[in-house]
């Protein structure tokens, strides 16, 4: 049962009762009918029990996007209900117009449509339906709850594919399909041509030249179908919390919208693309999908990653990197660049995994520190400012401690880790590093 405004009104309506015949008397025999008024009108309110409840399903959705969720109601009952319908939602679906009026006759259905606009990534969860049955007066409705479950898989919004065509251009000129070709080591022969001025007088091919007798030279492309694979940190570093980052709420989610891009790259490129999210266990693998399939793969698979607060396991994280990569590899490891991280076993990782492979560590900057470190004026500032160049000087020295052990590092703030991210590649792909 739920009281509506109605009652509260009807009540303090009896103080001009009370005005006008004051005493005891009165105010009992107020009170006595609005009991009796309100009982009534509970009696006579249709049973929220008649009407049949069913939730449409609903397709997945890139985080920050609209998607309608629709309820049909059905009234199998023989009265007509008047109230209202409410369709919960966790706080992070974002719901907006879950209330709805409802005006069913005997035996008709309604569609109602709530609007879900997420916050978070993920998979969103409806909690249940409460209807509010009322009575003819409109003093009290009969209220029921229905567990009605419901599902909303957020996917991640990838914004940064915005960045992928001028990346796409770059690779095409280092694929050969523009006019520039480069030579590097470790690159692929592709074809002979006329020298023109400009070219390295290197790649000239001397017996092509004998026979021709004009100055022939050879033109290179990057090496094709190798191997990358991408290493996802979910531990408890993944969950710090990144200031004014738009939808990049935490650290795992700049880490995510860097391997998407980073994997589309590579799949246009003729690279074969494996991914592993891991804490003390894999959370999400992707393995052996082909190049139309691998970005829905890794979408899917990465959508409903959550921080785990515990620390990495980077013993298991280097084997699994053996398992999954038994050949050469570029192993991208998108984790923090923190002291802290090395200190429980990243560095050693690392020392096993560069002896075979090309390992790049791409870490997100807190954009919060860098706001920190221009603060000027007051002390409280000053001093939260020199905190702020201390954690940015630790950070460098830890890059250049790895830049030394051989790995390439890569940090940027949230936005521009990803852009960053795929400039690595292509150019550890232009010099014939993969």
């Amino acid at each position: 049962m739920a009281l509506t405004w109605r009652a509260p009104v009807l009540v303090a309506a009896g103080l001009l009762l009370l005005i006008a015949w004051p005493g005891w008397a009165a105010l009992w025999t107020w009170t006595a009918l609005c009991v009796a008024l309100v009982a009534v009108d509970l009696l006579l309110a249709p049973s929220p029990r008649a009407l049949r409840l069913q939730r449409a399903p609903l397709a997945a959705v890139r985080l920050g996007e609209p998607r309608e969720s629709e309820l049909v109601v059905q009234n199998a009952g023989t009265r007509r209900v008047r109230g209202l319908l409410r369709d919960a939602w966790q706080p992070s679906a974002g719901a907006r117009g879950e209330r709805h009026r409802l005006d069913l006759p005997a035996g008709e259905r309604r569609r109602l449509t709530t609007v879900l606009v997420p916050t978070r990534r993920g998979d969103r969860s409806a909690d249940r339906v409460t209807v509010r049955s009322l009575g003819p007066l409109g003093l009290v409705a009969r209220q029921r709850s229905v567990p009605l479950p419901g599902r909303l898989r957020v996917l991640p919004p990838f914004t940064s594919r915005r960045h992928l065509p001028s990346r796409l251009a770059r690779l095409r000129e280092l694929d050969g399909r523009s006019a520039v070709l480069h030579r590097g080591q470790g690159t692929e022969f592709d074809a002979l041509r006329d020298y023109v001025d400009g070219d390295d007088v290197r790649s000239i091919d001397w017996r092509a030249t004998a026979r021709r007798q004009a100055v022939v030279v050879r033109t290179w492309r990057p090496e094709r179908d190798r191997r990358v694979l991408l290493v996802v940190d979910t531990s408890r570093t993944s969950a710090a919390r990144l200031q004014d980052a738009g939808l990049i709420a935490v650290r795992l989610d700049a880490q995510i919208e860097a391997a998407l891009l980073t994997a589309a790259l590579a799949a246009r490129a003729g690279d074969r693309v494996d991914l592993i999210a891991h804490d003390r266990r894999v959370r999400a693998r992707v393995r052996g999908s082909t190049r139309g399939d691998l970005l829905p793969a890794l979408v899917e698979a990465l959508a409903p990653l959550e921080p785990s607060l515990v620390e990495a396991d980077w013993d298991a994280v280097a084997t699994e990197v053996r398992t999954t990569a038994r050949q050469r590899s570029l192993v991208v490891l998108l984790t923090a660049l923190d002291t802290s991280v090395l200190d429980s076993g990243l560095l050693t990782a690392l020392e096993q995994l560069v002896t075979r492979h090309t390992v790049v560590l791409a870490a997100v900057d807190d954009p919060a520190l860098q706001a920190l470190a221009h603060g000027r004026a007051d002390a409280e500032q000053v001093y939260a400012a020199a905190a702020a160049e201390a954690a940015t000087a630790e950070r460098d020295r830890t890059a250049q401690l790895l830049a030394r052990l051989g790995v390439e590092v890569v940090h940027a703030e949230p936005e521009g880790l990803a852009p960053a991210l795929a400039d690595r590649y292509l150019a550890l792909k232009a010099a014939g590093r993969l």
